[in-house]
């Protein structure tokens, strides 16, 4: 069994309050949301295509959300490459099931993927999925945090 040391956030193995639940998934929304807006800004600014916007977006999601983390540990003494390993521990899941939710609730909108930056529809759909999103991925962060998993592994290193 993996020894994690202890933290004023920490819970027993097996447990974890929703309080930290929801504050790990918006550490990780916050990433991802700057990432992905940034991202379908580019790319409906440069008029790309549906999947090329998407690709960005959901590249930019993962890369801002794993640098969040990444400072985080770099700033409390881990070295680059633990760092790396810590922020891949901690965000990949939940980044992924986050972009999943919130990519699919886009898909999914009628008339989404055509909207321009200055539709509502666009800003909507993006927020809404968001919205979705967090709903989703709490649940799945308080399962990982409570297995000492996901962002569990982040508070080790604070």
């Amino acid at each position: 069994m993996d020894h994690i040391p202890h933290h004023p956030e920490r819970h027993p193995r097996g447990t974890a309050s929703w309080g930290t639940a929801v504050k790990a998934t918006l550490h990780c929304l916050t990433g991802c949301a700057i990432g992905e807006v940034l991202g379908m800004v580019i790319g409906t600014a440069l008029a790309w295509g549906d999947v090329p916007t998407m690709v960005l977006a959901i590249g930019l999601a993962f890369l801002f959300g794993y640098s969040f983390t990444l400072f985080a540990v770099l700033r409390a003494g881990l070295g680059l490459k633990a760092a790396i390993k810590v922020a891949l521990a901690a965000d990949t899941v939940s980044i992924a099931v986050m972009e999943l939710v919130d990519n699919a609730i886009i898909a999914l909108t009628p008339g989404a993927l055509e909207a321009h930056l200055t539709d509502g529809l666009f800003w909507s759909a993006l927020l809404g999925g968001f919205a979705v999103a967090f709903l989703i991925t709490t649940p799945v962060n308080k399962w990982m945090i409570g297995r000492g998993k996901g962002h569990a592994v982040v508070h080790a290193h604070h």
